[in-house]
């Protein structure tokens, strides 16, 4: 509910502080007075769009704050938390716009984008009047209309659930199909490679040891050969090294004296002797049971040569090949079974189906409750000086599901007797959408979640019983909740709970609006000049009697 509405420096404004309260509460006033212009600053606080000719001629820059209570409004706290902004009992919007057209947006503080503004004060407050921002000229406004009066609140809200959900999973499956082919060439490719590499299988440390059984055979004959000649060397006869040592032990032991020195020169000689035997008897070992076996070298070379091979092709070392082949075993694994795009298929199909049959059942709702709403509002347009008019409700089957449903909500409208019905903004005037909004409200008001509405001249062209009923209505309407009007009917103004009047003065050199709550006989006097322009003995008593009928 609107509570305070502060405007300055805004048009004729110089500084406007209002209360608001529950209830009917009607603003008039002389034409050209500025009554439109409250609701003007009103509509710019809520995010209408602005520029610098709004500002005062003189001023730097408007400025305008709206308080609200929404300590019963659920939706509004909620999308405050979510926003992670301060969502207490109150909530302030404020919307400056400089003198060059620069416009700044706040709610309770907080500098917010001028779609942020405009969200939270959609739910805050319907606008009705002859603006473009008609909230009922929008499909989306029919279809809350209707589920809201058809209870199917909760229902849209799983059908959104469920669409999002399908959808979800439905671009998953694209992305899939679409690189489908891609993958698959991918998948066939590293099973390829995989086989060829488990068909090397290649052991751990296998390497290594080939290439030293390979050098070892490749040079048998140089080796043997060699290992011949050391055999002679170490002790192959006369002069060899083991005769050598004997003797060089035998010229130790024929010395006369022998000293520490010769003693250990004995003791490492004789050492070296056992040494060379060993060393010697080891050479003829291998001797004996070395073999030149070109067969075993062959096949040795040609296993290297398949390992180089494999390793060459992938451009990688050949010790790489055991962390490669794991590598392409890896991705293998994460590109998933060739199945995969069939089972989420499948999984896109019954997601489909929940959703449809989750929109099926809002559908019966919606159709359910269609041509009661419509003949509801047909009923209060009849009392509204419209008694040709004829609103319908249409749904119309959607080319493709949406979150919203199988289909497209609108209200139709014909207005005259023969003509078929139309879309409301192409057929309605400005004065007749005025009245079917208010018509409208009326029907749906108990199950609106929108807490104040606001209706500017829905008495355009009526006037008398009609104005009466509007009046009752409008009254009505704020019994439930806030209503703000704009209005030129003194009926309408009588039956408020509350009445402002907009006066423009001047003072010579500029013009400014005031507006002030009226209080017993100051609104006794306007109801009577609305009435017959002087408030004359017979005008004043006629206001008292509607405004005590009221």
């Amino acid at each position: 509910m609107l509570l305070h509405l502060s405007i300055s420096q805004f048009t004729l404004v110089d500084q406007l502080e209002l209360e608001f309260g529950p209830g009917t509460s009607t603003l008039t006033g002389e034409t050209g007075a500025g009554k439109s212009i409250t609701l003007d600053a009103l509509g710019l606080a809520l995010g209408d769009r602005g520029n610098g000719e709004l500002v005062r001629a003189g001023a730097k820059r408007a400025d305008i704050h709206a308080t609200f209570d929404i300590s019963a409004h659920e939706d509004a706290r909620s999308w405050l938390e979510e926003q992670e902004m301060d969502a207490g009992r109150e909530v302030i919007l404020r919307r400056t716009i400089s003198a060059d057209g620069r416009s700044r947006a706040y709610i309770n503080g907080q500098p917010v984008t001028l779609m942020q503004l405009r969200t939270l004060g959609e739910q805050l407050i319907d606008i009705h009047s002859q603006h473009e921002h008609q909230s009922l000229l929008k499909k989306d406004t029919h279809r809350r209309l209707l589920d809201e009066y058809a209870h199917a609140e909760a229902q849209s809200a799983e059908v959104r659930i469920h669409y999002k959900t399908w959808q979800d999973q439905y671009r998953r499956y694209r992305k899939l199909a679409d690189s489908a082919e891609e993958t698959q060439a991918r998948r066939d490719l590293l099973e390829y490679q995989l086989q060829e590499l488990e068909q090397l299988d290649l052991k751990p440390h296998e390497l290594e040891e080939l290439e030293s059984e390979q050098r070892q055979l490749a040079n048998a004959g140089d080796i043997l050969n060699g290992s011949y000649q050391l055999a002679a060397l170490l002790n192959g006869g006369e002069g060899d090294i083991a005769e050598q040592l004997h003797r060089a032990l035998q010229l130790v032991s024929a010395m006369p004296e022998q000293s520490p020195a010769l003693a250990e020169v004995a003791q490492m000689l004789d050492s070296a002797r056992i040494q060379i035997d060993e060393a010697g008897s080891t050479l003829s070992r291998h001797i004996d049971r070395f073999e030149m076996d070109p067969e075993r070298l062959a096949e040795v070379e040609e296993r290297l040569s398949a390992i180089y091979s494999i390793a060459r092709k992938h451009r990688v070392q050949p010790d790489q090949l055991p962390e490669l082949q794991q590598q392409w075993q890896q991705e293998l694994e994460e590109i998933g079974a060739p199945d995969a795009l069939d089972k989420l298929a499948g999984e896109c199909e019954r997601l489909e189906q929940d959703f449809r049959k989750a929109a099926g059942k809002l559908s019966k709702l919606r159709t359910a409750a269609a041509k009661k709403l419509a003949d509801a509002v047909n009923s209060q347009l009849a009392d509204l000086a419209m008694p040709h008019a004829r609103v319908e409700l249409a749904l119309t089957a959607l080319e493709k599901p949406s979150a919203t449903g199988l289909e497209e909500v609108e209200i139709l409208i014909a207005t005259n007797p023969g003509q078929p019905p139309r879309a409301l903004g192409k057929i309605a005037s400005g004065g007749e959408l005025s009245r079917v909004s208010l018509a409208i409200q009326v029907v749906t008001a108990q199950t609106s979640r929108t807490p104040t509405l606001v209706f500017d001249e829905v008495d355009v062209g009526i006037g008398g019983a009609t104005g009466d009923v509007v009046g009752k209505l409008l009254r009505q309407l704020g019994e439930r909740g806030q209503v703000i009007c704009v209005t030129h009917l003194a009926q309408v103004a009588a039956r408020a709970h509350r009445q402002y009047l907009v006066e423009k003065h001047s003072d010579g050199e500029a013009a400014f609006v005031a507006l002030r709550e009226l209080k017993n006989g100051e609104r006794s006097a306007e109801v009577a000049r609305m009435l017959g322009g002087e408030a004359t003995a017979q005008s004043l008593a006629h206001a008292e009697e509607m405004l005590a009928r009221a």
